[in-house]
């Protein structure tokens, strides 16, 4: 089977394949996943995407409307359920 993509290597050294332009290395992505909180709970790009905003809480979050969230690069459709459950669970929404 041969493998889909380009071979790339990491700046940790790690190899990986990417079909895409993409530089994001999946190991080192695995590994600076949070254990616990709710950005443990979002796909890898959805997390990166609030990262690069500043959005460390769920506080932040709740500062944003669902639109401005939608609009961030590597934020799918699917992920809004799970941040407004995450939200919802805190008592808390999106800005309206």
């Amino acid at each position: 089977m041969a493998p889909k993509g380009t071979l790339k290597t990491c700046r940790k050294g790690h190899q990986f394949y990417k079909s895409s332009d993409c530089p994001t290395c999946p190991v080192c992505e695995a590994e600076r996943k949070p254990k616990d909180g709710f950005m443990a709970l979002i796909s890898a790009p959805a997390r990166r995407a609030l990262e690069r905003e500043h959005i460390k809480t769920v506080e932040d979050l709740a500062k944003w409307n669902e639109k401005e969230i939608l609009k961030l690069h590597g934020m799918g459709p699917s992920t809004i359920p799970k941040l407004k459950k995450i939200l919802a669970d805190k008592k808390l929404s999106f800005k309206l």
